[in-house]
């Protein structure tokens, strides 16, 4: 039902089980109103929080593109068109739990360091109000501060990554923070559990084999885009399964996983990637998992066109948000 009472705007939107959900489409047009995460209350509207959707707009750890400090505003621009009920996993995210966009934090644009501490802090502080966290980047650099946060709360994470790119390289030009790197910082930290930890649609070139050595010791297995044709989803998803068990299982997405056919607004594409069916129903899987956060970063609006690797993110988001709600 239409509840206009339920936030400061009056505006009208849909509850149930006294969960505050979107602006009611049909009382106030997609393109009308403020633009928050699918339309959702902010974070200063609600008593309860179950999820928080948080926005990193940082992309100094670039080493190509630059332009995904603007990927947060342009992913909530792009889920205008989402709606309450998701029938691919047959539930409805924004009554099951209580899901808020929690703003933007400010970040240091000038300093790596300064901007890794912030984004850290930022995080413990959201997870203190919200059970988890689905954040929004940004470059893939903020990941590691997002794992320092998680792992803060539930010890070694089990990490599933979807990204044509391992980033488990040491440094770029001596910088020990890139978006690059996050993973073997969060391995040496000590982040990881080395077990269970997985990338999901690596492609393209590399360095030299010993990229691929260093990263098995770092803790992670990898299915290849080039097994996609395959294994299929479900083989994928399986994979997942027999990696992380019942770990917690904290999964990042960078929007490059998918083919740039599907998502040319990012900062360092590679042909060959992920179909957008394909990484979405690899995605529902997570729902028969330990869930414990998520981010999706490296929307690089400047490189879009019509919305579409924004309509991407957005929908990325959406089905990790359905994956966390309770069954």
């Amino acid at each position: 039902m239409a509840d206009e009472s339920s936030s400061p705007q009056s505006l009208p939107r849909i509850t149930e089980g006294g969960r505050i959900g979107q602006v009611d489409a049909t009382a106030v047009p997609r393109f009308a109103g403020p633009p928050t995460f699918a339309r959702l209350p902010r974070i200063d509207e609600v008593s309860d929080v179950d999820v928080a959707v948080l926005g990193v707009p940082f992309d100094a750890g670039v080493s190509y593109r630059p332009g995904a400090r603007f990927g947060p505003a342009h992913i909530r621009e792009s889920s205008r068109l989402l709606r309450p009920y998701n029938p691919a996993q047959d539930v409805s995210p924004f009554a099951a739990q209580q899901v808020v966009d929690a703003g933007d934090l400010a970040v240091n644009p000038f300093s790596i360091d300064e901007a890794v501490d912030t984004i850290e802090a930022g995080a413990r502080s959201v997870l203190e109000r919200a059970g988890r966290v689905l954040t929004l980047g940004g470059d893939h650099t903020i990941t590691l501060p997002l794992l320092r946060a998680h792992a803060a709360a539930h010890g070694p994470i089990a990490v599933v990554h979807f990204d044509a790119h391992l980033d488990t390289w040491d440094t770029y030009f001596g910088a020990r923070y890139t978006h690059g790197t996050p993973f073997r910082r969060a391995s040496e930290e000590g982040l990881l559990d080395k077990e269970a930890c997985l990338h999901v649609g690596s492609r393209g070139p590399l360095y030299s084999a010993q990229d691929l050595d260093d990263d098995a010791t770092l803790g992670f297995a990898i299915v290849p885009s080039v097994e996609m044709d395959d294994l299929g989803a479900r083989g994928v998803a399986e994979r997942i399964r027999d990696r992380v068990g019942d770990r917690p299982v904290y999964a990042s997405i960078d929007i490059d996983v998918l083919d740039p056919g599907f998502a040319p607004g990012t900062g360092t594409p590679e042909t060959g990637g992920l179909t957008g069916r394909e990484l979405l129903a690899i995605l529902r899987s997570l729902s028969t998992l330990n869930l414990v956060g998520a981010d999706v970063v490296e929307v690089a609006p400047a490189y879009d066109h019509a919305e579409v690797t924004g309509i991407a993110a957005s929908h990325v988001a959406y089905e990790l948000l359905s994956a966390m709600a309770p069954r």
